[in-house]
Parts: C-alpha cells; structure tokens; sequence
C-alpha cells in the first residue's frame, strides 16, 4: 500500500476466524497496510492455525477464556493480553498501538502505549459506549477514550456518543468499515441457492444477515410478511445467522402462518455469502435500539450494496453511514411495523445506483483499500 513499512501493534480480541464484522474490519484492514512487520495480539479460537499460517501479518494467539471463580472474570484476560502485548513490543520496533475495542483491549493497549512512548489508536463500535452503564466499567472505559491519543468512530453516531461523554471531538477520526470489492459484487450464479429452498422463478426473496438478537429487526420482517402475502406478494424470507433470538423467531413465523416461508440458513461459507446477498430481492435489517443496546454502523448494508442489492435499515445507531437514502436502500423507523412494510413493497422493485451496479466514487469510498489507507494515515499524519 506504501512503500513506507508502519509497524503497528494491533491487540483484539476479535479477529479471524472468528465470526463477525468487526473481526473481518481487522483482519481486511492490516493485511492491506502491511506484512510481517505488523503484529496482531487476538485470541485463540478453533481454526486459528490454519488461518494464521499464510497470513501477510504476524499473529499471536493467547488463551483468553474467563474464570468464573476470578472477580472480576475477566481479569486473567486482561492480565494474558497484557503480558503478550508487552512481550511482543519488547522485542519488536513499533511505531503505535492500535486497540480493536475500549475494553479490554484499550486499557492494555494504554498501558502498553505508554510504557514504551507510542502513540495509542483506540476503536470505538457505538453500542459499547450506549450500553456499557455499570460504575466501574463505565469509568475505564471513559479513562482510556480520553487517553488514547486517537480514537476510530465507524459512524456520525458513534462520533457523537464519544462526545456526550467528554472525549475530546479533536482526538476522534470517522473511519467507517469497508467491503471487499472482488468478493461482494454483482452478476454472480445463484440458481441453486434459490432452489435449495424451493423458491419458485416468479418469488420474491427477503434477506438477512446477523446475529439473531432481538435489536436487529428481524422479527418485525417476519411479522410483516403476511401482509405482503396479502397484498399479492409471492415472498420468503431467508436469515444468515444463529444467535439467542432462533427459537423466538420460528415460533412467531409459526403463530403467524408463515413458517413455510422462512428459511432459517445458520452459517454459510464465506464463498457462498455474497451469492446469498445476489439470490435475494432485498436485504433488511430494520433495527432499533433496546434498552441501548443499537447498530453502531452495519457493514452487511455496504455488502449488500455492492452486490447491487438495496438495503432496509431501522433509523436507530449509525446505520445513517452505511445506507445511502434512495440510492443503495431506505431508513424507517425500526418500531413501525406500517413504515416498515411499506418500505419493504417499495424497495422489491428498487434498484441500487445504475442498474444494479454502485458508481465508481461510491464503490472507491467504500473499499478496503480506502479504509486502510485512512487508518495508515492517522499516526503519521502529523509527522
């Protein structure tokens, strides 16, 4: 990406294989902005030494599984994190310690940081700072926002919330995640993914992907599908994804008559995601927020978009980033089961951009190549 090597510390606790955007925002982004001279303190997890293996940075793993006979559990995670961080900087130049979330990660990060006089980078999601209230953990986790020398917010809401809190607006950067181009993109073979839940050539096929909690919405697409059913629309519904909320959501499509028509797929290969996001008609995700638990960006609207497929999102968090209103889909309020299924019969027949295809200026701002170049930039901007 540059000719300049930037040897970063990166300490998080999610990165791949483990499932989920933030642990692919990591490893999409420091794999573009260098090699082995970028070292990544994560946790390990089935299937890391396969990953690991050929990977452009160098990673180390660490145990960290919590004791429940510790107070407070967590302890030994943060004493593990510590201990390798610590070691891997001793022996390694670095140039700045970048944190994947305030706690725990950035509070070693600090520590860290400062022991040996680096610049500290700390990343913030949104739905921490709006739902992490109890004393002690609300403390720290203001202590290291205001300490850290930068601080990543994904969205304008995260941004703000950062600021309600007293972290100075100077310090914070706007960095939203990104979307590999070459892998979510449009025109690609999906017959056999619509047969393989027996969706008829004339159906329309509602998608979504993401853990099966309840502030994503996706009971409120469920209970919208009979009045789609009603107004003439042959639709099924199909989720990506496992989480608490699967039992809930079967047993409302069944109260609601509609179990036929959904398709509850669990996990799906990372080959297979992007031709899901084209087999559909539409992605939706209409969250809210509950009892401050809210989206803080939503990186499968920018997926979808890509892959030519307008998006339904709530209007709650900072979904505002990630959806272009009328252009790669529509915001509602999550709450409104009325807006919600108007939204859905208006954007069955919507179109992302031209034709079904992002133009250059949108797909470039949301590139990996363009998030990791922002993040290269930020501890060496002022030099």
């Amino acid at each position: 990406m540059s000719e300049q090597k930037h040897r970063y510390l990166i300490i998080t606790e999610l990165f791949l294989p483990t499932k989920g955007g933030t642990a692919v925002w990591f490893d999409e982004v420091y794999r573009r902005i260098g090699g082995r001279e970028i070292h990544i303190v994560t946790a390990e997890v089935e299937g890391s030494a396969a990953h690991d293996c050929d990977h452009n940075n160098t990673i180390h793993r660490v145990s960290l599984k919590r004791y429940w006979w510790l107070r407070p559990e967590s302890l030994a995670m943060y004493a593990k994190l510590f201990f390798k961080a610590f070691g891997v900087a001793l022996t390694n130049k670095i140039d700045a310690v970048h944190a994947g979330r305030v706690l725990p990660e950035g509070l070693v990060g600090l520590i860290v940081a400062r022991i040996f006089r680096k610049p500290l980078v700390v990343y913030a999601h949104g739905e921490e700072i709006t739902t992490w209230r109890q004393t002690g953990k609300f403390k720290a986790m203001k202590f290291t926002y205001k300490n850290a020398d930068h601080v990543i917010a994904n969205s304008n809401f995260t941004l703000k919330e950062l600021i309600k809190i007293g972290v100075d607006e100077s310090k914070i950067i706007l960095i939203s995640p990104g979307v590999d181009l070459e892998c979510f993109r449009p025109g690609l073979e999906t017959m056999d993914l619509q047969q393989s839940i027996g969706l008829l050539e004339n159906a329309k096929l509602i998608l979504s992907v993401g853990r099966l909690s309840r502030r994503k919405g996706f009971d409120q697409v469920i209970r919208a599908l009979p009045h789609l059913i009603e107004a003439g629309v042959d639709v099924h519904y199909a989720i990506i994804g496992i989480g608490e909320d699967e039992g809930y959501l079967n047993s409302l499509a069944q109260e609601l008559g509609v179990s036929e028509r959904l398709h509850m797929l669990g996990h799906v290969s990372a080959d297979d995601l992007p031709r899901w996001y084209n087999a559909c008609d539409l992605f939706a995700m209409p969250n809210r927020e509950i009892n401050g638990d809210t989206e803080g960006f939503g990186m499968v609207f920018q997926e979808a978009a890509a892959c030519g497929t307008p998006s339904l999102a709530g209007l709650a968090g900072g979904t505002g980033d990630a959806v272009v209103e009328g252009v790669t889909g529509l915001r509602v309020d999550g709450e409104s089961l009325e807006n919600i299924v108007l939204a859905l019969q208006r954007l069955l027949s919507f179109r992302v951009g031209n034709d079904g295809k992002l133009n250059d200026e949108v797909r470039q701002s949301i590139s990996w190549e363009t998030v990791a170049m922002k993040t290269n930039e930020i501890n060496h901007q002022e030099k």
